[in-house]
């Protein structure tokens, strides 16, 4: 905590009084990059779904690879840690309604399937990219189009039509 307020300025006391432990600074620090990620996540329906799915994965890949050590302490090391929890759960419910608001959706049963699909493709992305962190077992473009091409996969059916006639076909 002393070599954080040396660079950020200020006295040890101050950094305390406003995070108690290091565990508050952690969190804090991650909620900021979970906001910030989230800004940087805008879905337009203008474009098309696949532009939407590779410009959020593109922002999210390059955090966690710029972040490595602290999104691996945050999602394996600190995973059981009902604030982290909170937070990364808070980030994932945000990137499932927006994407939900941007999909062409029949009616009341398709939103709630698709939203239960998205649910599970963002917890699935999320072991993958942790993992894909620990041992890069392909590159980070492959890594992308493996996660959109999975979610694009599971929409299909449910769509009234194909969001990507093309990919990965």
């Amino acid at each position: 905590m002393e070599e954080v307020a040396e660079q950020a300025g200020v006295s040890r006391a101050l950094l305390y009084r406003h995070f108690p432990s290091k565990h508050d600074l952690f969190a804090e620090v991650y909620r900021q990059a979970a906001d910030q990620l989230l800004v940087r996540s805008r879905f337009d329906p203008a474009d098309t779904l696949v532009e939407q799915l590779v410009e959020g994965m593109d922002a999210h890949l390059d955090y966690f690879t710029a972040n490595r050590h602290a999104v691996l302490a945050a999602n394996r090391v600190l995973a059981g840690d009902p604030v982290l929890q909170t937070i990364i759960t808070e980030e994932l419910d945000a990137l499932r309604g927006r994407l939900l608001g941007v999909l062409p959706l029949a009616d009341e049963n398709a939103r709630q399937a698709v939203s239960q699909i998205l649910r599970s493709w963002l917890v699935f992305v999320r072991v993958l990219v942790v993992d894909w962190l620990t041992e890069e077992t392909c590159t980070r473009d492959e890594l992308r189009d493996a996660c959109i091409g999975a979610v694009l996969g599971a929409l299909r059916p449910l769509l009234p039509a194909d969001p990507a006639p093309g990919w990965g076909r």
